[in-house]
């Protein structure tokens, strides 16, 4: 008897703390999700008013209130964006759904393995890639189930992109408390954050450990949080996946604001056309601005000056980054590397080896992938190491395809599933013991650095801290393993000439 009152009073301690999750108080109301796999799932939280009429290039403004519990247990829709078609590597697992898609995109998701509000779990808030022109946290690889089992409560949520997401003009930085316009996209990520510090805890996350992560346009948003004064106290630790934005040639408010109004209409006019309508204008800016308040000047002149947030970094690219599919020969390749680069061109040629046409989609996809990421994260990850903890990765697997997929290998955006432990969501690849083992590897190494700001662990191949001595670079391939930074060479040329 006392045995089973003794069971009987854990069991009950269980279905009490389970119950503390099934209803949650957040920003606007109460909302409900799902329990799944020992994780309780949230879809489709609002964490700011729809930007919409009037809302349509401001700054996010307060959730609505709503009476009642309201059911979280879809997603939200995507950011209004071109439809989801599959192309190159990219299958329909990394894309959005092609429904819902509306300006009211607002919308956040969290998955968490707490049984109780006072646990104080790490947070990893995931932020999408898409070029600032699209992407959503729909997309199957995103999924945060498997993160959550790790202990991590894992967020991700939606942001404007495109002409919705990222236009300036000057009517729009006249009417904004801050003189500014052109990082709505940026504000969206911001107010997330936000929601992210004033909310998680009531998921079981602890709002003092919050980590930002992303992979492309996701990681120059991190890297832009980074650099943005109005990202202070919102995060410690930031994983930045093959992107950051170094450079002297970001746009600048007045050269957006021009981009704005070449569409020659008014914004009054501009908020009364359809969504679609507005789509389909032909805006020729493109992602985030020195807008004077979210950016004041640009992320080189940030870091250079040590006006960033101070933070743990894990940082990367992959083997096959290059997303250049245009086509060129190698005697024009050859004179435009002359033209570019000068003295050092004849070092680059013979890295990059242009002897004959048919090299060239090899030779483009490696120039592609060191000019455009390579480049971007090596230098992020020099000026870290500089001033605190860093952990540079190279992904090398080659994801098992047949078909089309084979020629794309460890293609951009391929290692996400790895990171995430998403495997389950890649349909078109036949995956080998190899895959998931990496898969495992992989995402214990992010759960432990957004734990510890450290992605070491028991069981764990050794993965040396970064520094501009011994570049330790860890292989994520067939073998994980240590090596130094195999490109450290022609990074450095092309840096060089970049900065």
């Amino acid at each position: 008897m006392i045995k089973a009152g003794i069971l009987l009073l854990l069991v009950s301690g269980i279905l009490s703390s389970n119950a503390n999750l099934d209803t949650i108080k957040v920003d606007g109301g109460s909302i409900s999700g799902t329990y799944n796999e020992d994780i309780h799932i949230y879809k489709g939280i609002p964490f700011a008013a729809p930007p919409i009429g009037d809302l349509r290039w401001k700054a996010p403004q307060p959730v609505i209130p709503w009476e009642g519990t309201k059911s979280c247990n879809t997603f939200g829709p995507s950011a209004v964006q071109g439809p989801p078609t599959p192309f190159g590597p990219w299958s329909e697992e990394y894309l959005i759904p092609k429904e819902p898609i509306s300006e009211d995109c607002l919308y956040l998701n969290v998955w968490t393995g707490a049984k109780s509000p006072s646990e104080k779990r790490p947070v990893i808030v995931y932020i999408y890639g898409g070029a600032f022109a699209g992407g959503g946290s729909a997309c199957p690889v995103y999924d945060g189930t498997a993160m959550a089992k790790k202990g991590l409560v894992y967020v991700s949520f939606n942001y404007r992109v495109g002409i919705f997401g990222f236009m300036a003009h000057p009517e729009l930085s006249a009417e904004s408390p801050a003189h500014a316009s052109g990082n709505y996209g940026l504000l969206d990520q911001i107010a997330a954050l936000k929601w992210v510090h004033r909310n998680i805890a009531a998921f079981g996350g602890d709002p003092e450990n919050v980590t930002i992560a992303g992979q492309s346009a996701g990681a120059m948003s991190v890297h832009c949080l980074v650099a943005s004064p109005l990202g202070k106290g919102l995060f410690k630790r930031a994983i930045a996946e093959s992107g950051a934005m170094f450079g002297k040639s970001m746009t600048t408010l007045k050269q957006g604001e021009e981009k704005g109004a070449a569409l020659g209409t008014g914004i009054a006019e501009l908020r009364k056309l359809s969504a679609a309508a507005l789509l389909q204008k032909q805006w020729q800016g493109r992602g985030p601005i020195i807008d004077t308040y979210v950016l004041p000047e640009s992320l080189s002149d940030i870091f250079e000056a040590g006006k960033e947030n101070k933070v743990d970094l894990l940082t990367g690219w992959n083997e096959d980054d290059g997303v250049d599919f245009s086509t060129i020969t190698a005697a024009d390749f050859k004179a435009d590397i002359a033209g570019e680069y000068g003295n050092d061109a004849a070092k680059l040629l013979s890295y990059y080896k242009p002897d004959s046409d048919v090299d060239m989609p090899g030779v483009q996809t490696r120039y592609s992938r060191d000019l455009v990421f390579g480049v971007q994260n090596y230098t992020w990850a020099g000026v870290q190491a500089r001033r605190g903890k860093v952990y540079v990765y190279n992904f090398t697997r080659k994801l098992p395809a047949t078909g089309e997929y084979i020629k794309y290998g460890a293609f951009h955006t391929g290692e996400v599933a790895y990171a995430y432990n998403n495997l389950k969501f890649v349909k078109r690849c036949p995956f080998e013991k190899v895959d998931y083992q990496l898969a495992e590897v992989m995402s214990s190494y992010w759960a432990n650095f957004v734990k510890t700001g450290d992605p070491n662990g028991k069981g764990l191949p050794a993965w040396k801290q970064y520094d501009e001595k011994g570049y330790a670079t860890q292989i994520l391939g067939e073998q994980v393993k240590t090596e130094r930074l195999r490109t450290r060479d022609v990074l450095e040329i092309l840096q060089r000439h970049l900065y």
